[in-house]
């Protein structure tokens, strides 16, 4: 019986040892607890860790994803920024255009508002000039000894008047840009010159201008009317010469 209760205690006490007691529900010591829980608490931190790698990595690729976007949109933006320059800059062009033309447009219908009345006055000029030229050759062939009437004075003072009077519309014409012009000798040109007649001449080239019937009147830079005019031809000699070469 002694021997039994020895034996008994000595597996109480071994079973103790191993982690086991006496009751139903074995309970483990406080040092297997304690180990227990740091593996725990590893395990947690070791898949804690885990994660946070994880989430490094999935925000590392979000973020080149996110500026890669950035830098599309970016290039985007620098495109449409170049487009709306280039449009602004074009626009700016055509204004300048506009505002020039316009400004021309205003320069040319101030200097040549006065064309259609100034063409009409031409033929006044031509009569002015024609009667003076009338009246000087009417004066250089009177006798003045024979006037018993006065009519040479008068005859001089109708000179004096004519002249002065084409004097004074030159002087109007020339103060609103208009001038006459003389191309005697001058080398036919269409725009300058309308050629009336032609006549044979020895002494200048062919396509001269030889006669002026009535002289030519500009508008600044633009003509208001040719002159009329008569221009040389070869002689039949030199046409001949000229075929035959």
């Amino acid at each position: 019986m002694s021997q039994f209760l020895q034996n008994s205690e000595y597996g109480v006490a071994r079973g103790q040892r191993l982690g086991f007691s006496s009751s139903s529900s074995p309970q483990p010591s406080e040092e297997e607890a304690s180990q227990i829980k740091d593996e725990a608490n590893a395990n947690v931190e070791q898949t804690e860790d885990v994660g946070s790698d994880e989430e490094a990595e999935l925000s590392l690729d979000e973020l080149v994803k996110l500026v890669a976007e950035k830098e599309e949109l970016l290039k985007m933006k620098h495109k449409e920024i170049e487009k709306m320059q280039d449009k602004v800059l074009r626009s700016y062009a055509e204004m300048e255009n506009v505002m020039d033309r316009t400004r021309r447009e205003a320069e040319n219908s101030k200097k040549f508002a006065i064309q259609n009345f100034a063409k009409n006055l031409l033929d006044v000029a031509d009569n002015l000039g024609r009667a003076s030229s009338v009246v000087k050759d009417s004066f250089s062939k009177i006798d003045s000894s024979g006037d018993s009437v006065g009519a040479v004075s008068l005859l001089k003072t109708l000179l004096e008047g004519v002249e002065m009077t084409e004097k004074q519309l030159a002087e109007v014409f020339g103060k609103f840009g208009v001038e006459k012009y003389d191309p005697m000798d001058e080398h036919f040109d269409p725009h300058r010159h309308h050629a009336v007649f032609q006549m044979p001449s020895g002494s200048k080239p062919a396509d001269t201008v030889a006669a002026v019937v009535k002289p030519g009147y500009m508008l600044y830079e633009r003509i208001l009317r040719p002159a009329e005019v008569g221009v040389t031809k070869a002689l039949d000699g030199e046409e001949n010469q000229s075929s035959e070469g």
